[in-house]
């Protein structure tokens, strides 16, 4: 199955997010900052990217263009989350490079949809 990059600094979150993702059958490679998102994005070579856009270190935005600046990592969907659900929010993850948007708090179903459609996949959701 698909090995998916969470780039979460809430501890919260990243367990709710990677224990859902691993039930579904995901590989989950966690990275607690835009910094260190980027270090694993590039070592581990993910299929997909959670980000998030608020992190410390280096913001979901900037560790967004690092990653899309790069040839070996720019083909890497990237999926934004964020609490900030504002259209101009929207808008600045995708011009950062971002493949996709979703709100925080994650509603999951609609994540996994967006996680299956950018790795071509199909199948039961629950």
């Amino acid at each position: 199955m698909a090995k998916i990059l969470l780039v979460e600094d809430n501890e919260l979150n990243r367990d709710m997010l990677s224990r859902r993702l691993q039930r579904k059958g995901f590989e989950v490679v966690m990275a607690i900052d835009g910094e260190k998102g980027v270090e694993a994005a590039r070592t581990e070579s993910p299929d997909l990217i959670l980000m998030d856009m608020s992190l410390p270190v280096l913001d979901g935005w900037s560790a967004t263009r690092a990653l899309k600046a790069e040839e070996r990592t720019r083909s890497i969907p990237i999926i934004a989350l964020t609490a900030h659900a504002m259209a101009s929010d929207r808008e600045k993850a995708l011009d950062a490079g971002c493949d996709d948007f979703d709100t925080k708090p994650v509603e999951w179903l609609r994540l996994l949809g967006k996680i299956e459609r950018h790795l071509n996949l199909s199948g039961s959701r629950a």
